[in-house]
């Protein structure tokens, strides 16, 4: 991954300066096996991306665990970026305040957990971060001791809430693969708003289930009038539809919950053997209630989960005839940080005819899927194991950033979020 150094130079409130590495453009990432379980969300709201609004403007809440049970000399900074992930040209001094960068000092320690934990919970925005701007931002976590060094990534949206957003999705008939993808269509108003060059002053992109990796863009309107931009009506936003997402609980340690087949003591932690999976690739579709992909942290009779619910080594197995050449096979989801990474690679066992995968998680209900990562491509797809289907459930954002190259800055104008179900569109062409 390229790398680039950004050296920021503090406010005359700082008695330093100090370098951060950071990949260029910015991605979410976790640089160490020690913190688990980061998520970043509005407040009380666990299963929503980090997006807030200038005109209600909520705070954020981004929490992990840190399985070394030590109190760490952790601090925080946060960057502007612009409309690529990149760190913007607008100094941090105009949004933080007295410092660049500040001592994570909310945190709790696990109570009669066998694993033990610390975790550490920050608000934001809060009075040393001022949220003044709209556009891409991105908090980094670092030890004090070793500033140069990220531990967490996390990215996070700001909108200004300028131009409308109006989508309808539909079985995209002109796919080869026999429709198993959904087209997403969409009007954008301007709402009064004077854009002189969509082509260039604009750039739209298009995320289904909150993935990154997968995500169209470099869209250009087929329709431009005075109120409005027409995009997609040539079949050139489409995604797989794949498959619901698969699912297990483990929120108590008496019975085993869904997807569970077996839980058991081997000290010092539980472990978790959920039923073995088959690929469902070439199955008809079945509905299925689930998250899309995410994952809640919940342990019953307990009202503080995030300090009382226990690890545990959770066991995936997927069943197949043989192993599979030219990729590899992936538990994928929340749970994995959308990552197709070491961690979460499935090793095959030939004497099972399977792979198989342990992963540390936290008490609560999951969400997860089998992708593919083709070793040429470096794609990740879901549909070759999981098989794919235009009926799944799919949740899409549509982001629309507005700069040109005299602004200081690029602004996330308009926000959408469409479900391939209550936005359905079924009409013909």
């Amino acid at each position: 991954m390229k790398q680039v150094y950004i050296f920021l130079f503090v406010s005359m409130f700082s008695l330093y300066a100090w370098s951060v590495n950071l990949p260029n453009p910015v991605v979410d990432a976790i640089y160490s096996d020690q913190f688990k379980t980061v998520q970043f969300h509005p407040v009380g709201k666990s299963l929503e991306p980090p997006v807030v609004f200038f005109n209600n403007m909520q705070q954020l809440c981004l929490s992990f665990d840190d399985l070394s049970n030590e109190v760490q000399n952790l601090y925080y900074t946060v960057f502007h970026c612009d409309r690529n992930w990149k760190i913007s040209a607008i100094p941090q001094e105009e949004y933080l305040l007295n410092f660049t960068d500040f001592v994570l000092d909310d945190y709790a320690f696990s109570k009669n957990t066998l694993v033990k934990y610390v975790n550490y919970q920050l608000l934001l925005p809060n009075d040393d971060v001022d949220i003044k701007y709209s556009g891409n931002w991105a908090v980094v976590v670092f030890n004090k001791d070793h500033p140069d060094e990220p531990l967490i990534v996390k990215r996070f949206f700001v909108v200004e809430p300028v131009v409308g957003l109006d989508a309808r999705i539909r079985d995209n008939r002109f796919d080869v693969s026999g429709g198993a993808k959904q087209e997403i269509d969409f009007v954008l108003s301007k709402n009064g708003f004077q854009v002189r060059n969509p082509r260039t002053d604009l750039k739209v992109v298009v995320s289904q289930n909150f993935r990154f990796d997968n995500a169209v863009s470099n869209l250009n309107p087929l329709f431009d009038d005075e109120k409005k931009l027409e995009y997609g009506l040539n079949s050139e936003i489409n995604f797989t539809g794949d498959n619901e997402y698969r699912s297990f609980e483990f929120r108590e340690i008496e019975f085993p919950g869904r997807g569970v087949e077996s839980i058991k003591l081997h000290r010092p932690l539980y472990h978790i053997t959920l039923k073995p999976d088959k690929i469902r690739r070439g199955e008809r579709y079945s509905s299925d209630r689930e998250i899309n992909g995410l994952y809640r942290v919940e342990m019953y009779r307990s009202d503080y989960p995030e300090v009382e619910a226990d690890y545990m080594m959770v066991h995936f197995t997927l069943k197949m005839e043989q192993v599979l050449a030219g990729g590899g096979v992936y538990v994928f989801g929340a749970l994995t940080n959308r990552e197709c990474s070491k961690q979460n690679e499935m090793k095959w066992n030939p004497e099972e005819n399977q792979y198989e995968l342990s992963l540390l998680l936290k008490q609560g209900y999951y969400n997860y899927c089998y992708a593919w990562k083709d070793q040429l491509s470096n794609k990740i797809q879901i549909g070759a194991l999981e098989g794919s289907h235009t009926e799944t459930e799919n949740e899409y954002r549509v982001y629309v950033y507005y700069g040109r190259n005299t602004d200081r800055y690029d602004r996330l104008i308009g926000y959408g979020v469409f479900n391939s179900l209550t936005n359905r569109s079924y009409q013909n062409r």
